[in-house]
């Protein structure tokens, strides 16, 4: 259960770092909201699933996840570029976080 509730906070990790990048652009208090909100559930649910994981493994697979998910997901909403050597080095970071997870004790 601690993964899904992981995979659950890079999902929100994404969109919380998403969510800053689309609250400058409309800079209304409603918009600055929001990244404020997803804060706050984010670091819930990455507390939550460190009572069933160590540390080091759940902070990485977050950290790694959640930075490819919001390279990928500007490219998608805001039309930020990917060069190729940054694609390949996302890739490396994928094989890191399935090493992590694959030999995780928890």
């Amino acid at each position: 259960m601690a993964w899904v509730i992981l995979g659950i906070a890079v999902i929100t990790e994404i969109c919380w770092a998403l969510s800053l990048k689309w609250a400058a652009t409309l800079a209304t208090w409603q918009a600055s909201s929001v990244p404020i909100i997803l804060s706050f559930v984010n670091m819930g649910l990455l507390a939550l699933a460190m009572r069933g994981l160590p540390a080091g493994t759940a902070y990485a697979v977050w950290t790694g996840l959640g930075a490819i998910g919001v390279v990928i997901g500007g490219a998608i909403v805001f039309g930020d570029k990917i060069a190729p050597i940054q694609a390949g080095f996302m890739v490396l970071t994928v094989i890191g976080v399935m090493g992590t997870k694959l030999f995780a004790q928890g």
